[in-house]
């Protein structure tokens, strides 16, 4: 009962956290190993758990990614497909002990870029820089899903950073492509870690159906909230705890 309790609160929590400012798998997949799940495994539940957050969230922004004027959709859709399908396979090629020793490095990584990718995306934004040809937009496109295939955690502002190098300048067509991004790369990578037997289905339930309550709950609570900005400094306080916890595990 106790298991079940903690991942009831996390799943709460972390999907509250994801419909106000994102960093839900600060919670979720710590949550995961605490209960005793390997970390790979853990990995890949704690992105099964999240997936119906970011259909849910590509579905509302649809108006504003059809309106967009970036990045054609159709190369958004193949770019994150195969960047999603790689980091899958490349961590289905990591050895759980090689895993643990990288889990804190990705989660510290993942922190830094929760807590000052919205400043580097305003700077790139102030900078003016032109918008790179295609090529090289969906290379950063395929390296950033590549990441978030192999680790889902910190993988949105990464998206939001990347699109603004890529010269996109408007917020509602940058965060709905940011969930259309995030569902597909999840979507194929939870494909294959299912094939590979990695997700853990009775605590991918549980935290699953409590990440839906808590993003409703977030969402309704969201309209409501105007400092987001505390949010965000304790979601990093949560991120920069639980690496800590991590790297001294």
């Amino acid at each position: 009962m106790t298991v079940y309790l903690v991942l009831i609160l996390a799943g709460l929590a972390a999907g509250a956290l994801n419909a106000v400012a994102g960093g839900g798998t600060f919670l979720s997949f710590p949550a995961l190993v605490w209960t005793g799940v390997p970390p790979i495994m853990a990995n890949a539940t704690a992105t099964l758990a999240a997936l119906p957050g970011y259909l849910g969230s590509a579905w509302a922004f649809r108006a504003d990614i059809r309106r967009g004027r970036g990045l054609p959709v159709r190369l958004v859709l193949m770019v994150s497909a195969a960047g999603g399908i790689l980091g899958a396979a490349l961590l289905l090629v990591t050895p759980n002990a090689v895993f643990s020793g990288i889990v804190p490095w990705l989660l510290a990584f993942a922190t830094a870029a929760f807590a000052f990718g919205p400043a580097i995306t305003r700077q790139v934004a102030r900078a003016g820089r032109g918008a790179p040809g295609l090529p090289q937009s969906a290379a950063v496109l395929l390296a950033v899903t590549t990441y978030g295939g192999y680790f889902n955690g910190g993988v949105g502002i990464l998206l939001l950073a990347a699109f603004g190098l890529i010269g996109l300048t408007d917020l509602k067509e940058m965060n709905g492509l940011k969930n259309l991004v995030s569902s597909v790369l999840s979507a194929v990578s939870v494909a294959v870690y299912v094939a590979a037997g990695l997700i853990v289905w009775k605590q991918a339930l549980v935290l699953g159906a409590a990440s839906a309550v808590g993003g409703y709950i977030g969402a309704a609570l969201s309209r409501r909230i105007h400092n987001v900005k505390a949010i965000r400094v304790f979601i990093t306080l949560v991120g920069a705890t639980m690496s800590l916890a991590f790297f001294l595990q």
